[in-house]
């Protein structure tokens, strides 16, 4: 299992390199961020600064959407990036929550996003594609590679990271829902000729290493919060006894609104109706052994990655007990 840390780009900037940079000395091998920029600062120009101040990191948004920069600026973005450092980009992208919710924009149709993933793939990598009904290609790109890794929950969206994306993005550390919503990515795979094992397999969720479990339980909170923004739409198509796992949904009922001004923060008071057990489940909590256990659960699932959001109060100290306690049990 590879290992990856979930930064927001917060104000100033120089602090979110040092993360990524602390993170790439404690074993960490990709750098994300948010990608919402009215609510932090515009991440790919500190992703060059990320790149620069890392040797081999893997650097990306988580995650973007097709909705808020015009696609041809996207590719140019990653493969700008990737001339500069040598293919260290990855594209995280999804239908869009906050990025679009807090412009006024709804998320955009997985058709929509499903066009955006194979554009953006074609011109980063130097291929001819269509665009606005006109022939495009970056004709400076040479030997550029970018994966594109998609996020979901639905029954729908997990079809369609099954059948276009390089890697699957799954927003939660609970194995049940890793394991549904994994089968579901790989049977739609295999139903359209793809090799189910050659999707990349990401688990994202918070992880907090300490001996306080209420403490921590109270910074991570916010977690279910955003997860929920996601099951409430899914709620909204499928109703509460659907397709999707009631594990997922079923925590939701008391969920009365959102605040995106406190979106992916330690203390969110829009998650008084997230309860303690959505975070044990969703969230890795308690101290490095209880992480590793967890852990080698979602890599028996065939998880790939799991990447740390770091929102809470003990940023440093969590990535060096990953480095020192944890990284070293699930390396690969």
């Amino acid at each position: 299992m590879e290992f990856g840390v979930v930064l927001q780009t917060d104000p100033p900037a120089r602090d979110v390199v040092r993360l990524a940079s602390l993170a790439e000395d404690e074993g960490f091998r990709y750098g994300w961020t948010f990608d919402s920029v009215v609510l932090w600062q515009e991440p790919f120009v500190i992703y060059s600064q990320i790149l620069a101040a890392t040797s081999s990191m893997t650097v990306g948004p988580m995650v973007t959407s097709p909705g808020t920069r015009d696609w041809s600026v996207l590719a140019s973005s990653f493969a700008t990036l990737n001339e500069m450092y040598g293919n260290r980009t990855v594209c995280g992208i999804g239908r869009g929550d906050s990025a679009h919710r807090v412009i006024g924009k709804p998320p955009s149709t997985l058709a929509t996003l499903r066009d955006c993933m194979a554009t953006v793939k074609d011109l980063a990598e130097g291929r001819e594609t269509t665009l606005h009904d006109t022939a495009v290609r970056i004709p400076w790109v040479s030997g550029g590679r970018l994966e594109m890794w998609m996020a979901g929950y639905g029954p729908k969206a997990l079809q369609t990271v099954g059948q276009h994306a390089d890697g699957f993005i799954l927003q939660c550390a609970d194995p049940a829902i890793a394991r549904w919503t994994i089968g579901a990515v790989r049977d739609a795979a295999s139903a359209a000729g793809r090799d189910p094992e050659g999707i990349r397999i990401c688990v994202a969720a918070p992880a907090y290493v300490g001996d306080n479990v209420a403490h921590q339980r109270e910074q991570l909170r916010w977690f279910g919060g955003m997860v929920g923004n996601h099951v409430a739409d899914l709620v909204a198509r499928y109703g509460d006894s659907g397709p999707v796992p009631r594990e997922l949904t079923e925590y939701i009922a008391a969920r009365e609104g959102y605040d995106y001004a406190h979106h992916g923060r330690a203390g969110n008071p829009s998650t008084d109706f997230v309860p303690d057990e959505i975070v044990d489940r969703f969230c890795l909590t308690g101290p490095a052994e209880a992480h590793v256990q967890r852990l080698e659960e979602l890599a028996e699932l065939g998880v790939d990655q799991f990447a740390v959001y770091l929102m809470h109060d003990r940023r440093e100290e969590t990535l060096r007990s990953y480095g020192r306690d944890v990284i070293g049990k699930l390396a690969a």
